[in-house]
């Protein structure tokens, strides 16, 4: 009896053959129809697209929470702050670095977030005096190492107490060695 159920089941899904496009069952990658329940009415089974879906989501959520109120900044500043203007300047009164810019929000980001020009500067001047010591050190060891090439001696801030009586011993019998060859 249960071998007749389905073989009744494959004839039952023959008849569903004819639902499928020619052209999708010559396709190397065919749609599969899942049968709903009352026989008539078909799904398509096909990957998943939630993970696409969830990010196009995030995407546009984050892209709105960020432009939705730099557009409003930039529209308040442009329509009911506007430009700066033109004025003669007071007597004894020097204007900040901030204040040459026209835009309020050039304005902005110059005063709150930029450093000033004068602090570019003096890191610029103390930089360049750090180059400056770093050579004048390097040109006094370059002749420091000259004269101790000059002079056969061994550097003094390497000075170990052993080592050292062992470089006075060979340093003296070198110059002894020295003396016997005499002038050649």
């Amino acid at each position: 009896m249960v071998n007749w159920s389905n073989f009744y089941g494959l004839a039952n899904f023959a008849k569903y053959r004819a639902v499928l496009p020619t052209s999708a069952a010559k396709n190397a990658v065919q749609m599969q129809l899942r049968q709903m329940s009352g026989g008539h009415d078909h799904m398509i089974v096909k990957p998943s697209r939630f993970q696409w879906d969830k990010f196009k989501d995030l995407l546009h959520f984050y892209t709105m929470i960020g432009l939705g109120p730099i557009v409003g900044i930039v529209l308040y500043c442009n329509i009911f702050i506007g430009p700066a203007q033109l004025e003669p300047i007071p007597q004894n009164y020097e204007p900040k670095h901030w204040e040459y810019h026209k835009h309020p929000i050039s304005r902005f980001i110059a005063r709150y977030i930029h450093p000033s020009p004068q602090q570019e500067y003096e890191k610029h001047l103390h930089h360049l005096f750090e180059e400056n010591e770093k050579s004048q050190i390097r040109l006094l060891e370059d002749k420091i190492r000259a004269k101790m090439s000059e002079r056969n001696d061994y550097q003094a801030y390497y000075y170990r107490p052993i080592i050292a009586k062992y470089h006075r011993i060979s340093k003296q019998a070198a110059d002894e060695l020295e003396e016997l060859r005499g002038d050649i």
